[in-house]
């Protein structure tokens, strides 16, 4: 089946126009708007999706990157990738590729690779239930998701647990309250409480009527594919063929690395693929682990990875969304954990960027730490890991808000400050005015040497949204801080963490989708969901 890409709706006029969820409308796919209850909540900006503005960090000369590409075409062509799926050996050997069945290998004529890899589009919308959080994909577009998939917690009370639905519920909450996140990216944190078979069921339930941001599958199987794209239907409100006209949920498929593809996988792309919704090839390469010690090597295995999974999902269906994921980091060679915010990192997030950019794809890139704690270690590496991310070009930043221990744990912590770094790295991005007014020449002539500035009339008018507002830092000087008792970061988060999920209301779905949706949830768990060993 092949479909176009839809590149229309619900797109900010220009780039870093708001997208206020203050004035979400009421209805079938409102919001609600927040209450005036209550404790006053910290400030945020109005959700709006940041777009790049400056030139893009390049580590790679433009005959490096072509030296990177040609070894990932060689890779492709002598060494190939093991496909363990037979219905996708089958495809790739109708479309060219060299298939051994014996080894399940498939080996890709190069011609084969760069004529499919030219069919993908170079943007795209990404659609949501509520309209106001449809995102743009690709070009200069930034969109900011949540941490997915760790198997554990720190909860309200600063505890580390095992994922449970609890967990699950409370990280959508503060993602929901949270303007700079645009996406739940995946589970926040498995909600293991929840058996394996139904998991998905109840866990897509979850974040379709406690969000109304986009959302993620997982590719483990061609059901449970099928379940998250019926639900996000029904979440619409529309039938399948306008489903398959406009992407509307993302699933990320890791290679596992070095050079083969699942059945799980294998089968979520071919679903995800039909019905025309994004695919982000990404190989897990940790280099001198899953890939080559050397960097160059580690992104050409990276490169090759992608590109044969791209190329897939262009045989299946020529045309369908495709992003390019970069996961490339290294190991510490002591003890063999991954290790995240490094300056490896950052330059393999940034050589990513190029290879994604050779391409036309759009790329997705990571906000990474190993910090076991919400300490200094956190902070600078989440910093370190969002420079690569966002210098290299990212469009789709997954792990974007709560990522710690290596994606081990989740944190609501580390949340609030992941938002606060991302709500910085917005306003960064901000275009700055220089006209007339701006460039204040009346104000400083009315000053003139030796004044100050903070009784005139010019930052009167300007000064209460003239500068960023953090969530977590303190700019008090020392003595007020300490008259305040002395708050260090890390007591401030809590305190957000906590005022936010008091304040937390559910979206306003329409109450006949929501009863639809259990309905659908209901049926499927009767039916045993996805059939299990265990």
């Amino acid at each position: 089946m092949s479909t176009a890409v839809t590149d229309t709706p619900n797109e900010p006029a220009e780039p870093g126009a708001s997208l206020s969820v203050e004035t979400r409308s009421e209805g079938r796919r409102g919001g609600r708007a927040r209450s005036d209850r209550g404790p006053r909540l910290p400030a945020q900006a109005p959700f709006r999706q940041p777009s790049m503005r400056f030139n893009h960090t390049e580590v790679l000369s433009t005959d490096e990157v072509e030296a990177i590409h040609e070894a990932s075409l060689t890779i492709l062509e002598r060494i190939g990738m093991e496909f363990l799926d037979g219905e996708s050996r089958s495809i790739m050997r109708a479309a060219g590729a060299d298939v051994d069945e014996a080894t399940q290998r498939v080996r890709f004529p190069r011609e084969l690779v760069e004529s499919s890899v030219a069919k993908a589009p170079h943007e795209f919308t990404l659609h949501s239930w509520n309209p106001a959080h449809d995102m743009r994909v690709g070009g200069r577009w930034l969109t900011f998701g949540t941490v997915a998939s760790a198997p554990h917690y720190i909860d309200r009370h600063g505890v580390r647990r095992t994922g449970d639905r609890q967990g699950f519920q409370d990280l959508l909450k503060l993602a929901q309250m949270l303007n700079i996140v645009h996406y739940i990216a995946g589970y926040p944190v498995e909600p293991v409480d929840l058996h394996h078979s139904i998991r998905h069921l109840e866990a897509t339930y979850d974040i379709l009527t406690m969000t109304d941001k986009g959302l993620h599958c997982y590719s483990l199987g061609r059901q449970r594919n099928r379940d998250a794209l019926e639900m996000v239907r029904i979440a619409r409100g529309i039938d399948m063929a306008t489903l398959d006209r406009e992407p509307s949920v993302i699933t990320v498929v890791n290679t596992n690395s070095p050079l083969r593809l699942d059945v799980p996988m294998a089968q979520g792309m071919m679903e995800f693929a039909a019905h025309n919704q994004p695919i982000v090839v990404t190989p897990f390469t940790l280099a001198g682990a899953m890939a080559p010690i050397t960097l160059a090597g580690a992104v050409a295995q990276q490169n090759a990875e992608a590109l044969g999974g791209i190329t897939f999902v262009q045989t299946v269906n020529p045309g369908a969304p495709v992003m390019y994921g970069g996961f490339t980091s290294n190991v510490d060679m002591q003890s063999g954990a991954p290790a995240f915010g490094t300056p490896e990192y950052v330059r393999t997030a940034m050589m990513g960027g190029q290879m994604a950019r050779r391409y036309g794809f759009p790329y997705r890139s990571s906000n990474v730490c190993a910090a076991n704690a919400l300490d200094m270690q956190a902070a600078y590496e989440s910093v370190f890991s969002l420079w690569g991310a966002i210098m290299g070009g990212v469009n789709f930043l997954m792990h974007g808000a709560g990522w710690m221990e290596g994606g081990l744990h989740a944190s609501l912590g580390k949340m609030v400050l992941d938002a606060d770094l991302l709500a910085m790295v917005a306003a960064m991005l901000e275009p700055v005015p220089v006209n007339a007014e701006t460039l204040a020449i009346d104000t400083i002539e009315e000053v003139g040497p030796g004044g100050h500035f903070f009784g005139t009339q010019h930052t009167q008018d300007r000064f209460r949204h003239a500068f960023y507002k953090p969530l977590v830092s303190d700019w008090r000087n020392y003595e007020s801080w300490q008259e305040a008792g002395s708050p260090t970061a890390d007591q401030k988060v809590e305190q957000v963490v906590q005022q936010y999920l008091a304040a937390y209301e559910e979206p306003a779905m329409d109450p006949s989708v929501k009863a639809e949706l259990r309905a659908f949830v209901d049926r499927r768990i009767a039916e045993g969901g996805v059939a299990t060993d265990f």
